[in-house]
């Protein structure tokens, strides 16, 4: 399995450029940027981070579909990948609907807007001519000049079964969002639906401390979310579903709620914990079907926490 490690969207913007080259230092497989509203773009963060590496993959994870015109968002990811051959990965989704809705960009079919904006994308970079009369996507005779000699795989960032296995049908690979319990994986792995070289990759809140508790008390902030109807696939094939669910629910507010959280949800939600116990679960995930595991720095030195992320790394 591969390891990589996110960028955090609100890392301060001197430490971004740091952040890339000490992951690649410390040897992880790749490095995925985020594309929140608000906060960085994503094509401009891959573009920094390849340039300041020479090793580590790149990927963009995700960017919404449908904020862009696909021929622009194919003329983007095909210069990355003209410029840095077989480093990058361009992830797609539907974006988080309340962004959508306030930059006028949700329309009344996600599904197929995104199966849209994928097979299109994915065409224009490996060469074809693009003509497309589509509900959300419409091209006439679009090609790029140049287009990349070793295309970039295209994933789509999705949770639901529906959008799974759209996902399966238009896409090289799928990022799942944290928190991927094994059950979460296997689950997902079925509803895509495709083959074994259809990637299938996981974020994950990450802490890796010789203290457990310390480790538990870096992740919970990040778990403020987990309870919520958004995230209910994550957790509805967990022992614990209903339980967090009235927990959430009893809970005055979300801060409360992570405080409550017992400490064995913790331990099944993230990598947290000894080296020893996270790269124990980075196995029992690689079981359940994650081709690429990627650990969520957390904790107030996000820079810092690279190299305790880096004790779980193959050999070390």
């Amino acid at each position: 399995m591969s390891t990589g490690v996110a960028l955090p969207r609100d890392l301060p913007a001197a430490d971004v450029l740091p952040f890339a080259r000490r992951a690649e230092e410390l040897g992880f497989s790749s490095l995925w940027v985020i594309e929140d509203l608000g906060f960085r773009g994503g094509f401009a963060q891959a573009g920094a981070a390849l340039a300041v590496t020479g090793r580590i993959h790149v990927g963009l994870g995700i960017a919404p579909a449908a904020a862009r015109n696909p021929a622009f968002t194919a003329m983007e990811a095909a210069t990355l990948a003209e410029q840095f051959p077989g480093r990058f990965t361009l992830g797609l989704g539907h974006g988080v609907p309340l962004w959508m809705r306030q930059v006028g960009a949700w329309g009344a079919s996600p599904l197929t807007s995104l199966a849209e904006h994928v097979d299109a994308v994915r065409r224009l970079l490996h060469g074809e001519t693009v003509t497309v009369e589509g509900r959300y996507v419409r091209l006439d005779g679009v090609r790029l000049e140049s287009p990349p000699r070793t295309p970039p795989r295209v994933v789509t960032g999705v949770r639901g079964p529906k959008s799974l296995a759209v996902s399966g049908r238009v896409a090289d690979g799928t990022l799942l969002a944290e928190p991927v319990t094994p059950e979460y994986a296997r689950t997902a792995r079925a509803q895509i639906g495709a083959g074994p070289d259809h990637a299938l990759i996981g974020y994950e809140l990450a802490a890796v401390d010789a203290d457990p508790a310390r480790a538990r008390a870096d992740v919970r902030p990040g778990l403020v979310w987990v309870g919520t109807p958004d995230a209910a696939v994550h957790v509805a094939h967990s022992p614990y579903a209903a339980e967090l669910r009235e927990l959430r629910d009893a809970a005055g507010d979300p801060v409360e709620f992570t405080r409550r959280l017992p400490d064995a949800w913790v331990d099944d939600l993230t990598l947290a914990g000894t080296a020893e116990r996270v790269r124990t679960r980075i196995g029992e995930l690689r079981e359940a079907g994650l081709d690429e595991v990627v650990l969520f720095p957390t904790g107030a030195d996000r820079l810092g926490a690279l190299a305790s992320l880096a004790t779980v790394l193959p050999g070390r």
